[in-house]
């Protein structure tokens, strides 16, 4: 056995750049960050052959001092913490004073830097990770720092060999760029591969400034389909976009969360963010979100990784609730329509009739005449009180209401009520098509909705309000079933004993790695109680709290409300038609089924004239 030995500092320096420097975009990463941290408000960027042959980034920070440049180079030499309590409360997002060592010990590098507003009075700094001997010397610099990293890898082939493409190095670079561009909207970046311009993004000024980086960042797409939020308790605080779940995507490639303006990826939060989007999005996709979270500094800990990209919250039940709560209700708030506003205002400056383009002064069609021309010249006076009558509106009565039919939409003995001549989001019900789809005419344009769909929805949502109401009911098992399990699953179980009964389950330790189960959900009884108990543990294990009854619950409820709903090839009556728009305006979720399918979609009089090529 070898004896004990210190490392050389070169060899320490390597293996440090082993855990910090994985590849380019991680020089990039840790200069900008050190760039930020340096009150830049602008930051330009060269690469070239996907940053391994070249890396310049050149900021207009605050520069580094002349006596401080050798140091800069050193191992852990920082000027952001300076005592234990700092690291438990780090409001900068570099900290630990070993990046630059770390990559001028696998690369040659250059800093120059300038601390004072005297262009001359600049200092060039060279290392090379042969031996990390820094020489210094004069150079001409504006205030700021110039960072050159040239032949990254050169003197650890091995590592070399594991970099990809070069287009694919660039696109980790590019990713970076694009998180720090996102949370720091009052910085410009400009990203050069190879000579050629891929992003100029100038400085977010005010609201339309930030539309602008959002949509040239995440797309506009993003933008026009994203729901702003903002919510604050305590000390927490979580602001954002999150996408509609008709935006979905097929990977989780357009999802950003920051805490305290470091992007971060963390369990807890994809946890909490998956719980809120649950039963809105389809099988297999994925939520699309910005979200920046603020919190007391010292209530997270940066120092858990060496790249800084997870972090450890210390209240992480609370911050899980918060995250999963504001979405939660967000979500829930929307409701069909919602987004129709800008189409409603297009309508009213576009002539229908002439064709697109035409300015007119009319407005959205009045619901005493819903249909321009739909009455010939001479009818009664109780016709047209009769069709008036098709398209009232229902009462707006709680979804919730358990004293109204689940199964079917008779509408006869209900009172309908005016919708005081606004046309409503979904319009009325002009016909049924094969009695699958229901076909509406709403200011914007068509709207078609799929009946059984969108009726799932309204009854799966009665139904979790009727079960929260009563709240979860329990069956005693005629012969307690005995689990072998481990002991931390037995000491959770113990500590959490009255979370378990509120979810339905009482369970009681029998030995140091055994417990009984005595009690159930009665919904769930012949169901895989052992499997659904053991996720249990380990969801409380892992995060402290368990979603697995509500999600066991929501799939029989799910299940009892497809039963429930209108089947295809039923024939509606245009009022029964009509009660079903006005039901999904008021009923949480109502854009998807339960199992994330939409249950309606919007055609605009453009996207009819395009069909028909008019206007053109």
């Amino acid at each position: 056995m070898t004896r004990i030995q210190r490392l050389a500092p070169r060899l320490a320096n390597q293996i440090a750049a082993g855990e910090v420097v994985e590849r380019p975009a991680s020089v990039i990463k840790e200069a900008l960050e050190n760039s930020i941290d340096a009150g830049a408000t602008r930051v330009e960027i060269d690469v070239d052959a996907g940053g391994v042959r070249l890396i310049r980034l050149r900021d207009n920070g605050a520069g580094i001092s002349k006596d401080d440049m050798t140091l800069a180079l050193d191992r852990h030499a920082t000027s952001k913490i300076g005592s234990i309590d700092d690291l438990e409360a780090v409001a900068t997002l570099g900290f630990r004073g070993e990046a630059l060592a770390s990559i001028a010990s696998v690369s040659r590098l250059t800093l120059t830097s300038n601390a004072t507003d005297e262009s001359s009075r600049g200092v060039l700094a060279r290392a090379e990770g042969r031996d990390m001997a820094v020489t210094l010397g004069p150079a001409p610099h504006p205030r700021g720092c110039t960072l050159e990293v040239r032949d990254l890898f050169y003197n650890t082939p091995a590592r070399r060999k594991f970099l990809r493409t070069e287009k694919t190095e660039f696109g980790h670079i590019d990713e970076v760029v694009k998180r720090q561009a996102l949370v720091q909207p009052e910085v410009a970046f400009v990203l050069r591969h190879n000579g050629k311009v891929v992003r100029n993004l100038p400085s977010a000024d005010g609201a339309e400034g930030l539309r602008r980086r959002i949509a040239a960042i995440c797309g506009d797409a993003f933008w026009q389909e994203a729901v702003p939020l903002s919510r604050e308790a305590g000390s927490l605080r979580l602001q954002g976009w999150v996408g509609r779940p008709t935006f979905s995507r097929s990977q989780p490639d357009l999802q950003y969360f920051f805490v305290n303006g470091r992007v971060i990826r963390d369990k807890l939060v994809t946890y909490a963010v998956k719980q809120a989007y649950r039963d809105v999005l389809f099988h297999g996709r994925h939520p699309a979100f910005v979200l920046f979270l603020q919190l007391d500094p010292a209530g997270v800990d940066v120092n858990v990784h060496p790249t800084k990209h997870e972090v450890r919250f210390r209240e992480s039940r609370a911050v899980h609730s918060f995250i999963f709560s504001t979405l939660h209700r967000e979500l829930a708030d929307l409701r069909p329509g919602d987004n129709l506003t800008q189409g409603v205002a297009a309508l009213r400056t576009e002539n229908l009739n002439a064709g697109p383009g035409t300015p007119v002064t009319q407005a959205p069609i009045p619901l005493g005449n819903p249909h321009p021309g739909f009455l010939e010249a001479g009818e009664s006076e109780a016709q047209l009180t009769t069709l008036r009558r098709l398209y009232q509106t229902p009462s707006r009565g709680s979804p919730g209401d358990s004293s109204r039919p689940l199964t079917g939409y008779d509408v006869a003995e209900r009172d309908l009520g005016d919708t005081g001549g606004e046309v409503p989001p979904l319009g009325f019900a002009v016909a049924q098509i094969h009695g699958v789809y229901i076909l509406a005419e709403n200011a914007v344009g068509m709207v078609v909705v799929d009946m059984h769909a969108a009726h799932e929805r309204i009854t799966y949502e009665r139904l979790k309000r009727m079960r929260d109401d009563a709240g979860i009911k329990t069956q005693p098992l005629l012969v307690p079933l005995t689990l072998s399990v481990s002991a931390r699953e037995v000491e959770v179980a113990t500590q959490m004993v009255e979370t378990l009964a509120g979810l339905g389950l009482v369970l009681n330790p029998a030995g140091e790695e055994q417990l009984v189960v005595r009690e159930v959900p009665i919904v769930l009884m012949g169901g895989e109680v052992e499997a659904l108990i053991r996720d249990v543990l380990e969801d409380m294990l892992t995060y402290g709290s368990t979603d697995r009854i509500r999600a066991h619950e929501d799939d029989i409820l799910a299940t009892m409300a497809c039963h429930g709903a209108v089947r295809a090839n039923r024939r509606l009556t245009v009022p029964e038609m009509n009660a079903l728009l006005r039901d999904m305006e008021q009923t949480e979720r109502a854009d998807q089924c339960n199992h994330g399918r939409p249950t309606w979609v919007q055609m605009g009089m453009g996207d009819l004239d395009k069909l028909f090529l008019r206007g053109r």
